[in-house]
C-alpha cells in the first residue's frame, strides 16, 4: 500500500489510523502483562494481517479501498470494550476520521463496516460489500496457518509456562471454524477459507500424531 501524500494541515488518514491502532495494541499489552516488554504483539499482528487480506479482497471484489482499509485498521481499536468493541470502534471512527483527511462522505461506511464485523459466524449474511470484505478478512485471519502462529505467539507472549500438548489441545477446539467458513460472503474468501481450514486441521492433527507417537505404527 503506497503512502499517500498529505494535502492539508490534517494528518494523512492512513498513517493516523495505523498509529492509533498501534497505540491501542500497546495499551492492551500493558493492561494484560503490565509491561511492553513482551515477545509477541498478537493484536498488532492480527490487525496488520487483516489489512493485507482486506485490501486484496477489495481489489478482487471491487469494494471501495478507502473504506475497507480504514475499517481494517480501526476494526479492533476499541477491543478493550470487550463484546461492545465493534459498536465502540464504529463510534471511535466517527470521531477520529473527521480529524484526518479521510473523505468525509465515506466515514459512515467505515463505521458501519466496523460495527458489523463482530462474531465468528453469522446467521444472516451482510449486504454491504465493504462490510462483507472486512468481515471475511477478519475471519480468514482466524482459521488458517496464520492463526496457528498468531495464537501460539500470543499464548507465549507473557512467558507463561505451558506445554506443546496444552497448545495443541487448546487449538483443536475448532467446531466453530466450520461455521465461520460457511459464513464467508465473497467468493475469493469462501475458496480460501475452505483451504485454510484444511491446512489448520492438518497441522494440529499431524502434531498430535507426533506427540502420541502414532507415526511409529
Amino acid at each position: 500500500m503506497a503512502e499517500e501524500q498529505e494535502t492539508s494541515d490534517q494528518p494523512g488518514w492512513r498513517q493516523a489510523a495505523r498509529q492509533a491502532m498501534r497505540k491501542a495494541t500497546e495499551q492492551e499489552i500493558l493492561k494484560r502483562y503490565g509491561s511492553l516488554d513482551v515477545s509477541f504483539n498478537y493484536r498488532w499482528e492480527h490487525v496488520t494481517t487483516v489489512v493485507r487480506l482486506a485490501m486484496r479482497l477489495a481489489r478482487l471484489t471491487g469494494a471501495d479501498e478507502d473504506v475497507v482499509e480504514a475499517a481494517a485498521w480501526l476494526h479492533d481499536v476499541r477491543k478493550d470494550a470487550g463484546e461492545k468493541h465493534a459498536r465502540e470502534g464504529a463510534q471511535y471512527a466517527r470521531v477520529f476520521l473527521p480529524e484526518t483527511d479521510f473523505p468525509p462522505h465515506k466515514i459512515e461506511q467505515v463505521a458501519r463496516a466496523i460495527e458489523e464485523h463482530q462474531g465468528l459466524w453469522r446467521e444472516e449474511p451482510l449486504t454491504d460489500l465493504e462490510a462483507m470484505v472486512l468481515w471475511d478478512a477478519d475471519k480468514l485471519a482466524k482459521i488458517g496457518l496464520t492463526a496457528v502462529f498468531h495464537w501460539t505467539g500470543g499464548s507465549l507472549a507473557g512467558f507463561q509456562p505451558t506445554s506443546i500438548r496444552e497448545i495443541v489441545n487448546g487449538n483443536r477446539q475448532t467446531a466453530w471454524q466450520q461455521k465461520t467458513v460457511n459464513s464467508m460472503h465473497t467468493e475469493p474468501a469462501r475458496r480460501a477459507a475452505q483451504i485454510r481450514l484444511q491446512h489448520y486441521n492438518w497441522l494440529w492433527h499431524s502434531l498430535e500424531e507426533e506427540l502420541n507417537g502414532d507415526d511409529l505404527q
